[in-house]
């Protein structure tokens, strides 16, 4: 079953700020990747301002929205903290979590895109859409987005599962990778799996797909029916692949967290697979 990630319903981006901002506005202030909130037993909240700027703008429900970025060196005000918006899944409220990402994405876009990168002079931002313009060779630079692809793999009541060095200890999860250029979704999972694991795929469907700002990636996921091959990991993305039996969830491995599409694709493979 398909679980598509969702936008808060009221949630709207917005490119131009508000004439008048009599109400506090919604700020996103990061510093790297770290978010500034208030943290409390078992809630976190955001600051409230009303100086708006022209960076990150969004409006949820009636409420604008802006982020910021403060330098790499900025201390927290007495009762806030840096927190990063991992540890800040389940705790933030849902939507703002949701926009907590967006905002962080394009607070690194803006960061790295300052200079033109075709004659190097300083671009400023367009007041049409989110892009930056260079006013010497009229490059336009739009927010970046790198498509990955995330396939898992299931053979009768087993699912294929593997784990990559640079996973926490004892965590496998779905096969995945970036995709190539002129290369489609699809032929990018059979391309991965097989240079990963060795192994042939068929059948490959849509599951659902993930905003994943860490820093700016759009994760696609989907399911694959095995073909033929055994398994034979490539010792560099890969350390370790194996054949879970759901029937027997006593022996499955660590799994990935829950704000994860990973979690989620294996959770609904796990319960379609028992069912049927």
């Amino acid at each position: 079953m398909s679980i598509p990630f969702q936008w808060p319903a009221a949630y709207a981006p917005a490119i131009q700020p508000p004439v008048d901002l009599r109400e506090g506005a919604l700020w996103f202030v990061f510093r790297g990747a770290e978010l500034l909130v208030a943290a409390g037993p078992g809630a976190a909240t955001l600051p409230h301002c009303n100086h708006p700027n022209t960076l990150g703008m969004m409006v949820l429900g009636e409420q604008h929205c802006f982020s910021a970025e403060l330098a790499a060196d900025a201390v927290a005000p007495q009762g806030w903290i840096w927190q990063g918006l991992r540890a800040l899944f389940g705790v933030l409220d849902e939507a703002q979590f949701a926009l907590a990402g967006r905002a962080l994405q394009i607070v690194d876009w803006d960061r790295t895109h300052q200079y033109c990168g075709a004659c190097g002079r300083t671009t400023a931002a367009r007041t049409s859409e989110r892009s930056r313009e260079c006013p010497g060779c009229g490059l336009v630079a739009y927010p970046r987005l790198a498509p990955a692809v995330m396939g898992l793999v299931r053979r009768g009541k087993e699912l294929l599962l593997a784990r990559s060095p640079r996973f926490p200890k004892d965590m496998y999860s779905a096969l995945a990778g970036f995709v190539e250029p002129g290369e489609t979704l699809e032929q990018c999972l059979e391309r991965e799996v097989y240079e990963e694991v060795g192994i042939k795929v068929r059948n490959v469907r849509y599951f659902a797909s993930q905003p994943w700002p860490f820093p700016h990636s759009l994760m696609i996921a989907f399911f694959a029916d095995y073909c033929s091959g055994e398994i034979r990991v490539d010792g560099a993305e890969i350390e370790d692949a194996k054949w879970f039996n759901v029937k027997n969830l006593e022996n499955l491995p660590r799994l990935p967290a829950r704000i994860s599409i990973a979690r989620r694709l294996i959770d609904a493979a796990k319960g379609e697979m028992l069912a049927s």
